[in-house]
């Protein structure tokens, strides 16, 4: 328990020290933006006295260690400031996008692990079969297929043409499934990738050929002895997706008018809004960091021989 206790803190310990260059990082790009944010927020016919008293407010007068000390000191309490743009505190209005972006996060990854995971396998166990190539193409189609492109195509057919599903927006029933299965192509085919390449090798193991011989049924042999062994990659496969999802919904939810995070961040760099732009990304960097910790978490509930020391 206390070597469990002792890697739970250490691991902690290197996301919050990994989080440090990373702010800076985001302190800096942000401020690499083109344009004035001060004349953006002043707006165009206000005065120069009018944009001096706008950048003061912001900070924007001092110098940039100052300026990334004082964001990184109230980072630490929680505080990622105030919106330029509404003069809301930057977290409560992310936190009142987040529960969209994680619904849809949440949905997409269920999609790409159900339906990689299980068309990984069965394309594993009939190699060079039909449905084999068949998956081999459709993997290769929804890695290469832009979200953008794809995401218009579904409204131009489900909801256009055919008049199934809404177009834009989270008020109606059923607005949750075009921007998840556009959130969820590239995943899906990452999942089932991963899912056949690693079946493939566990499916020759001796194990696999002593299970076999033992007369057990094939399903048993699949997912009982197989699947279990290749569970860590795949696992990994899912668990970094979810973090790139929370993260990467940002054309997404910009085609389908979802009122996320993502949305969110480009709303705020067209608006040059400094604080709201860096606490996104800050915490879209944090999330991602947080998933990576808990896949390796599991992967001891996963396979018992692992231990962490």
């Amino acid at each position: 328990m206390d070597t469990w206790r002792r890697y739970v803190i250490q691991r902690l310990m290197a996301a919050g020290l990994t989080l440090l260059p990373v702010s800076g990082i985001i302190f800096a790009m942000v401020r690499l933006l083109p344009g004035d944010p001060a004349r953006v927020i002043a707006g165009l016919l206000a005065s120069e006295d009018e944009v001096t008293v706008v950048r003061r407010q912001l900070g924007l007068d001092q110098a940039f260690h100052v300026q990334y000390s004082r964001f990184l000191v109230r980072a630490i309490r929680g505080d990622l400031g105030l919106s330029a743009r509404t003069s809301e505190p930057v977290v409560r209005e992310i936190m009142a996008r987040f529960p969209a972006t994680l619904k849809l996060a949440l949905i997409s990854t269920l999609l790409a692990a159900c339906l990689g995971v299980v068309s990984g396998v069965v394309a594993a166990t009939r190699l060079y079969s039909g449905f084999d190539y068949l998956v081999s193409l459709v993997t290769l189609f929804g890695v290469s297929m832009p979200v953008y492109w794809l995401g218009l195509i579904l409204i131009i057919v489900f909801a256009v043409q055919l008049n199934w599903l809404p177009a834009a927006g989270a008020d109606e029933p059923g607005s949750a499934v075009l921007p998840s299965l556009t959130l969820a192509s590239f995943s899906v085919a990452l999942v089932a990738r991963m899912t056949r390449s690693t079946m493939l090798e566990v499916l020759g193991q001796d194990f696999v050929r002593t299970a076999r011989a033992k007369g057990l049924r094939e399903y048993v042999v699949v997912y009982h002895h197989a699947l279990r062994n290749a569970l860590i990659p795949i696992i990994t496969a899912v668990g970094l997706q979810f973090g790139a999802l929370l993260g990467g919904a940002v054309l997404t939810e910009t085609v389908f008018g979802w009122p996320g995070m993502g949305q969110l961040l480009v709303e705020s760099i067209f608006a040059r809004d400094y604080p709201m732009v860096q606490g996104i990304v800050l915490v879209f960097s944090a999330l991602f960091i947080l998933t990576n910790f808990l896949v390796d978490l599991s992967y001891v509930l996963i396979d018992p021989r692992i231990h962490y020391n």
